[in-house]
């Protein structure tokens, strides 16, 4: 097995098996809380969760966030949640396709169109590799593998240091960003992966021509601590153990950049754990919430699995537009239901 794809094994096998998530610092959602409302004046059976994001209808404000790819397990779990994502119409995406680029004979284990021919679906590489002989056709390869919606350019900066060998070459990468937004057919998504954006970093990459902005805070999977598990050296090991806790909690990264970029598409990920979860990051202004690790674990279980977790989660979003007196979730935004605890 090529180096890259024992790294996708390993980093399933963690996520799963070790105990990767952040400890001292959280995505920041426990600091609000919603109002009830004793008595919603509504029917609960004529709550709307549908939305739309980047031209698309969704039927719940949810995305399954970028995992995996590139092994027979992982063709597996992308495949179990495609086909519930197409049942629910939840958006999608898959992990780095990086792996398909090197390897085009496991490109089919993110192609999953056939079994969701209507989802919102991204496509997803590291920027980083802009800087590493990646450009517009590495990109189209893995936009047309997917027939995605949109290009995912991952920033993982401590990860990549943590990594062994990781690329850590990150100089003119926003230059490269421009070029590329006004080259794709399709829009694109800047997103990190487990630390989160600030505001003024969302301002360089919007300015740059990203479409929309993943903050993918803190407060979930630690990569640092994934990367100190599969280290080669004490040195690296102890860097990840460092580090297990940096970066921007979800919470603040929505609120910031919701501040400075009131219109953009904003997805909110990082350590969401459940629909309530949900719920109080659109209530802070994202559009959708993306959640990767419950859905790990429930497609490494089964297909079964995957849907009984979609529909507590909507179940959860629900109780909650219902217990605040909220029929949608634009009245949810517009509602003062959540509230910032003292």
């Amino acid at each position: 097995m090529e180096e890259t794809q024992t790294r996708k094994a390993d980093h399933i096998r963690i996520c799963l098996d070790e105990d990767v998530q952040f400890h001292q610092n959280t995505n920041g959602l426990e600091r609000y809380r919603f109002t009830h409302c004793c008595l919603p004046e509504l029917n609960r059976s004529e709550i709307d969760i549908t939305t739309k994001c980047l031209g698309k209808s969704l039927g719940a404000p949810l995305l399954i966030s970028s995992m995996t790819g590139g092994t027979p397990q992982a063709k597996t779990i992308n495949f179990r949640l495609a086909e519930v994502a197409q049942h629910y119409k939840l958006a999608m995406g898959v992990g780095s396709q990086r792996v398909a680029v090197e390897n085009p004979q496991v490109g089919d284990t993110f192609a999953v169109r056939s079994l969701a021919p209507d989802i919102l679906l991204f496509a997803n590489l590291g920027a980083v590799q802009l800087n590493y002989s990646y450009g517009v056709d590495q990109c189209l390869k893995v936009i047309e593998l997917l027939a995605a919606d949109a290009l995912i350019l991952h920033l993982n900066p401590l990860q990549e240091c943590i990594q062994s060998n990781g690329d850590t070459n990150f100089k003119g990468l926003l230059d490269k960003i421009n070029n590329l937004c006004n080259k794709l057919p399709v829009p694109v998504i800047a997103k990190e992966v487990g630390n989160g954006i600030s505001a003024p970093m969302a301002e360089k990459l919007l300015a740059a021509g990203v479409s929309a902005i993943d903050v993918a805070g803190a407060g979930g999977t630690s990569w640092a601590k994934v990367e100190s598990e599969r280290a080669l050296n004490p040195q690296q090991r102890r860097l990840g153990q460092t580090f297990a806790d940096w970066g921007e909690p979800t919470a603040e990264c929505i609120t910031s950049i919701r501040a400075i970029a009131p219109d953009i598409p904003l997805i909110a990920s990082g350590g969401l754990r459940n629909g309530l979860d949900a719920a109080k990051a659109i209530a802070l202004g994202a559009d959708i919430a993306g959640l990767a690790w419950p859905f790990l674990q429930a497609a490494a279980e089964s297909t079964a699995a995957v849907d009984a977790l979609v529909q507590l989660l909507i179940a959860e979003i629900s109780t909650v537009l219902f217990c605040t007196g909220n029929a949608t979730l634009t009245q949810l935004q517009q509602s003062n239901a959540l509230q910032k605890l003292a």
